[in-house]
């Protein structure tokens, strides 16, 4: 039967606000995000059971059962077969990977228009990671909106090792209810762009790092960024660069210093043209 390849990218928090908690513990979330270049790549062959097999730099570890996303996704959409998952994204890292996985399933199998409820019902990063495009999350993850000019940009992704367990980032908050984001969208240039996401933030940061000081190391790896984050509940963290050039340098450098932690330079996508 024939074979269907799919890309599931990195999905990077630029800004990740905490603005309340309901009462069944679940978190609100106001975040703006964007996907990049690399990630993980999936082949989808019909068949009669359900496989999943693994290879990449980061397969160690990685379920090949129905507690994978992917395998959960699968039987969601209701397909059978065979699952060849190519792992280039660390697992546990703030940057979507296993949600990003399921959704990569989910847009094979019933394109971009699968169910929100069924997105939803695998993780609060499954709709968002489904859009592909860059977009405002709110809620528990289930209210997107499109952000027009959003431009592309030139990043480095820098993850030096540390684990932190998302539950245990947002049980260190000292708050739980901080502003939401800015008013965003419609900005006229690039440089604007930046001088707004410099006036956001990521509530999870300061936690993670009081988890994880390594994440402290990898933002100070990329001093020299134009801005530096961490992305979701860490532990990798951003850094945007003027371009391209600038981007692979720095990573060169940075991979150079600290060659146990994983660094690649990457580039978004930017929002979609409004015809």
């Amino acid at each position: 039967m024939a074979a269907t390849e799919a890309f599931a990218p990195a999905k990077l928090n630029l800004t990740l606000h905490v603005t309340g908690q309901r009462a069944d513990g679940y978190h609100l979330l106001d975040s703006l995000v964007v996907f990049a270049d690399v990630g993980d790549r999936l082949t989808l062959t019909p068949g009669p059971a359900m496989r999943i097999d693994l290879s990449g730099p980061f397969a160690t570890g990685v379920p090949t059962d129905a507690r994978n996303l992917v395998w959960r996704a699968a039987e969601a959409a209701a397909w059978c077969g065979h699952i060849a998952l190519e792992k280039n994204l660390p697992h546990g890292a703030g940057i979507g990977g296993g949600s990003s996985d399921a959704a990569a399933v989910l847009r094979a199998i019933a394109g971009r228009g699968a169910g929100a409820d069924v997105a939803l019902s695998l993780g609060a990063d499954v709709p968002v990671c489904l859009s592909g495009a860059p977009q405002r999350m709110q809620g528990v993850g289930e209210r997107l909106s499109p952000v027009p000019d959003v431009p592309a940009l030139d990043l480095v992704l820098v993850n030096p090792g540390a684990h932190v367990a998302t539950p245990d980032v947002f049980r260190a908050m000292d708050r739980r209810d901080n502003p939401a984001m800015d008013v965003c969208g419609a900005w006229p240039d690039r440089g604007a762009f930046l001088r707004w996401l410099l006036d956001q933030r990521n509530d999870l940061q300061e936690p993670a790092c009081g988890i994880a000081p390594a994440i402290r190391d990898a933002l100070a790896a990329l001093k020299d960024a134009e801005l530096s984050r961490m992305s979701g509940s860490g532990a990798t963290c951003f850094g945007i660069y003027p371009d391209e050039v600038a981007a692979k340098t720095a990573a060169q450098e940075i991979a150079a210093r600290h060659p146990g932690w994983w660094v690649v330079a990457t580039r978004t996508s930017a929002s979609p043209k409004v015809s």
